[in-house]
């Protein structure tokens, strides 16, 4: 784990309880990290640790039904609870923050600046308004896949090292087992809950498209996307139809990259 961090809970408005590693000065700036779907606040390990060395205060956290964070009894997973989420985690902090949000995430980054949340920046990694449905379905295919778990460690290496053939694959799953749990039958599951998924892909895009109008509504916010050059998800098209709408949109090519930047 990052140095100097504390983990820190936070409650949300419905009871769920939301765990969070924060570091830095409480003074300094803050960004906060926005995992994507299916994974956890793991997934930054190495920027946080590269954003406390420049003097940033981070809180990257567990989204609701991932990781060591609550699940919704209620299954409350809309893009508008994650958005509620967020803005309960920056309700107390009294300095400039940046977002940086991965796929869902970054959709969540948007649907709270559309209810009124304002950050210093937003950076998005690997999502936009129009993203490439083909790779959006080899995403959901995937979580969906694999619901009754795996007997080992090395299954789950091997469908992640088949998803992502592009990636080295890890030389033992040690780092995998902090997105596995283990059940009552013994068998290894991912560490969200399957109802995250439960909704069509096709109704979260509706809503983060309606949002992202709010984005060319703030002249003053700077925007970047950082986009993987190998991802499945942001086409080149998906950049275009995003530009059009914001058209001071800054980006970042990621070469040797996929959907999953942080990680490849």
């Amino acid at each position: 784990m990052a140095r100097n961090l504390q983990r820190t809970v936070f409650t949300a408005g419905d009871g769920v309880r939301l765990v969070a590693d924060q570091g830095g000065d409480a003074k300094a700036p803050a960004v906060i990290l926005l995992h994507g779907g299916g994974q956890t606040r793991h997934s930054w390990s190495r920027a946080v640790d590269r954003l406390l060395t420049e003097g940033f205060q981070v809180i990257n956290y567990d989204a609701r039904g991932h990781g060591e964070s609550d699940w919704s009894p209620d299954g409350a997973y809309q893009l508008a609870d994650r958005a509620s989420d967020l803005a309960t985690i920056v309700s107390e902090l009294r300095v400039p923050f940046v977002l940086v949000g991965a796929s869902l995430g970054g959709a969540t980054s948007i649907v709270a600046i559309d209810r009124g949340l304002r950050p210093a920046g937003l950076v998005l990694v690997d999502i936009v308004p129009d993203p490439d449905p083909r790779g959006i379905d080899r995403i959901v295919s995937f979580m969906r896949g694999h619901l009754d778990g795996f007997a080992t460690v090395d299954e789950a290496v091997a469908a992640v090292a088949a998803y992502n053939p592009q990636r080295a694959a890890p030389p033992e799953g040690s780092g995998l087992m902090k997105n596995l749990r283990e059940g009552e039958d013994g068998r290894l599951r991912w560490h969200w809950d399957p109802r995250i998924i439960a909704d069509a892909p096709a109704h979260h895009h509706g809503v983060v498209q309606h949002a992202a109008q709010a984005l060319a509504a703030l002249p003053d916010l700077p925007v970047l996307l950082v986009r993987g050059l190998s991802s499945d998800v942001v086409s080149d098209a998906g950049v275009e139809a995003f530009r059009l709408m914001l058209p001071r949109l800054e980006l970042l090519d990621v070469a040797g990259a996929g959907h999953m930047v942080a990680g490849d």
